[in-house]
């Protein structure tokens, strides 16, 4: 099964194509990546991005959906206007593939380029998204702009306004709960579909949204019901975020691969007890009995 990740490059690790192929290759599927710029980026900050150039972007794409069945399709950051484009025409093209989109922040580019990019993301790529995912507060600000601060709006209202723009579903993450904790709600125009309460880990993260739109990226390639495939990605992240490395000055990234540090350790466990049934079988106590 093979999934297709489309978004920009980070050097960091944090997030970008490095953090899909991850977290797509931990759910069983195979990664193919479609990179759409390089982003300037440390574990701390985002400096710069460099796109490429939307008939790049095109080919790789193409290359891939001509050469490989692809089961569904993440996108991430695109990077510009044509970009957003070239991504609405391939997704129109294969309406058959769940298409997972993730809006990460883009506090750290030029808000008139900001603004200009979430207008053609509104126009062109929400109309063939099947599941937004995005941080509470992100996706408030963005698609219900004039909602007074003192009624914060529900999840199913995010998903009444997403719907407005064609999207059939809304992964809204990071809701403020209770006593440290917060909620992911997978939601509807009509209904809550699923939910999920996490408490707060004491260190801040960078590439959770990445981390969990791109395992429900490649669980939905494997067929598992949405609901399920919803609630098996959060888990995921929950372990990822758990095992949290801090490779630099900065922020703490995912362990998406904590998995092969649990096989690592049973494996040493077992050897560990073998050794030990090896001495007590050699031991001169048990030898005189």
């Amino acid at each position: 099964v093979s999934v297709l990740s489309i978004k920009a490059n980070d050097p960091s690790g944090a997030g970008g194509i490095g953090c899909d192929s991850q977290a797509i290759a931990s759910m069983g599927a195979h990664p193919c990546t479609v990179v759409t710029g390089a982003l300037v980026r440390d574990t701390l900050d985002t400096l710069e991005f460099y796109p490429l150039s939307d008939d790049a972007v095109q080919q790789q794409a193409l290359a891939v959906l001509q050469d490989i069945p692809i089961r569904a399709i993440k996108l991430g950051f695109l990077g510009s206007i044509e970009n957003i484009r070239v991504c609405a025409e391939l997704t129109n093209d294969y309406p058959e593939l769940p298409v997972v989109a993730y809006l990460s922040g883009m506090a750290w580019w030029d808000s008139d380029l900001i603004d200009d990019y979430l207008d053609a993301y509104q126009e062109l790529l929400l109309p063939q998204t099947t599941v937004l995912v995005g941080a509470y507060g992100l996706l408030w600000r963005w698609l219900l702009p004039e909602q007074a601060t003192a009624h914060p709006p529900t999840p199913r209202d995010i998903a009444k306004a997403a719907g407005e723009k064609g999207v059939p579903f809304v992964l809204v993450t990071g809701i403020p709960s209770h006593n440290q904790h917060v909620e992911n709600v997978l939601a509807s125009a009509d209904t809550i579909y699923g939910s999920g309460e996490f408490e707060l880990f004491e260190t801040e993260f960078i590439g959770a949204g990445d981390t969990l739109s791109a395992a429900l990226t490649a669980l939905l390639a494997t067929d598992v019901p949405l609901s399920d495939a919803t609630a098996e990605a959060m888990t995921y992240l929950d372990k990822c975020l758990e095992g949290g490395l801090r490779p630099g000055m900065g922020k703490t990234i995912p362990d998406r691969l904590f998995w092969v540090q649990a096989d690592d350790d049973e494996e040493d466990d077992g050897e560990a007890d073998g050794e030990d049934a090896d001495a007590e079988n050699d031991s001169p106590q048990r030898g005189g009995d």
